[in-house]
């Protein structure tokens, strides 16, 4: 890509925004058991916003889950994936879960971030991508396990930001002044309309909201979500970028975009598939992504904005295919990346900017 420059606007937290229209990026796992292989892949696949990478393939304690509840003393994942309260009496009261919180990022459970940060040291302050496991999605497991969701919740809440403290000085130990967008993931998000939720909306919106706030003023934020779901909730809890799949219900009401994009949000369009056969051609790619867009723009969403704030991500992780496939998928999102960055320059050049 040519690096069209973005629209001088701030992020939420007053972050300049220096993202590059048609930017490529991750979600979350990739399939390598080396952290070598799996960072020179984000790097050379994704130089303009690489992505710090989930390696489970390495090690199962690198699961979104395992992150999540690294740290919290009582709490741990099964052989299975699921979280168990290993220790009621051990589990920590959710008032004092930040004060208790071992912040350490252990190698075992996160060694693709710890491979990336060292990786990007020297990048000249280039934007790097980093992620956690979000705070419904954590209160859900912890409910899941048989914790009371008043308390699930708020323990939750109170881990993801005590992580979330954690994992922006971690970066800033390992790569002073390199700047950072970090998303929650929120695969939570896709039950939020289910009956028997056990999160009001307004209280979902308040711990998105409040994770995204603990991260601090130095990084931009986002939120993603792999499948449909209320996206008005994620956008008004204030992230800078909105991660989501395009056949994940956003055409069908684009009053959730329209003032999102009208205050500067980015949208990281999940236009490669992750969980069916990957052998679309990129213009296969394209035209769904520009229905997509065509749908929005006869709601009220403004074209330009579109095609200006736009990133480009596969739709969820890709740790259940090879690493041929992981590349296939890089290669397609890039391919729609560019041509996402030239509308966007050509946007820019019919209106003088």
């Amino acid at each position: 890509m040519r690096g069209l420059a973005a629209q001088d606007g701030v992020g939420g937290a007053g972050v300049s925004v220096d993202l590059v229209p048609g930017a490529v990026t991750g979600i979350g796992s990739l399939p390598y058991a080396n952290t070598d292989e799996a960072v020179q892949c984000v790097l050379r696949y994704s130089p303009l916003l690489p992505a710090a990478p989930q390696l489970p393939q390495r090690d199962p304690a690198e699961s979104m889950l395992s992150q999540g509840v690294a740290g919290i003393p009582g709490v741990s994942v099964d052989a299975d994936g699921r979280v168990v309260i290993a220790d009621a009496r051990a589990v920590p009261s959710p008032d004092h879960i930040e004060d208790v919180l071992d912040p350490t990022f252990e190698p075992a459970v996160w060694g693709g971030l710890l491979a990336f940060l060292e990786a990007v040291a020297d990048r000249s302050r280039r934007r790097v991508k980093l992620q956690l496991t979000g705070p419904l999605t954590l209160g859900l497991a912890f409910v899941e396990a048989g914790m009371p969701a008043s308390a699930a919740f708020r323990l939750a809440a109170g881990a993801v930001r005590g992580r979330g403290r954690a994992l922006v000085q971690l970066l800033d130990e390992w790569a002073p002044g390199t700047p950072a967008v970090v998303f929650l993931d929120e695969p939570g998000l896709v039950a939020l309309d289910q009956p028997g939720f056990p999160v009001a909306t307004e209280e979902a919106i308040d711990l998105l909201s409040s994770a995204l706030a603990s991260l601090g003023d130095s990084v931009l934020t986002g939120v993603h979500c792999c499948g449909a779901t209320d996206w008005r909730v994620a956008t008004l809890a204030g992230p800078d970028v909105l991660s989501l799949p395009i056949d994940g219900g956003v055409a069908g009401d684009p009053s959730a975009l329209t003032p999102f994009l009208e205050r500067g949000g980015w949208v990281a369009w999940g236009v490669v598939p992750t969980h069916r056969p990957i052998g679309e051609k990129p213009e296969v790619l394209w035209r769904r992504l520009v229905d997509v867009w065509c749908e929005l723009t006869r709601g009220g969403c403004d074209p330009v904005l579109l095609r200006r704030q736009a990133l480009v991500t596969p739709e969820c992780g890709l740790a259940h295919h090879d690493p041929a496939q992981a590349v296939a998928v890089f290669e397609l999102a890039a391919e729609v990346g560019g041509r996402i960055e030239d509308q966007a320059l050509a946007c820019r050049l019919s209106v003088g900017a």
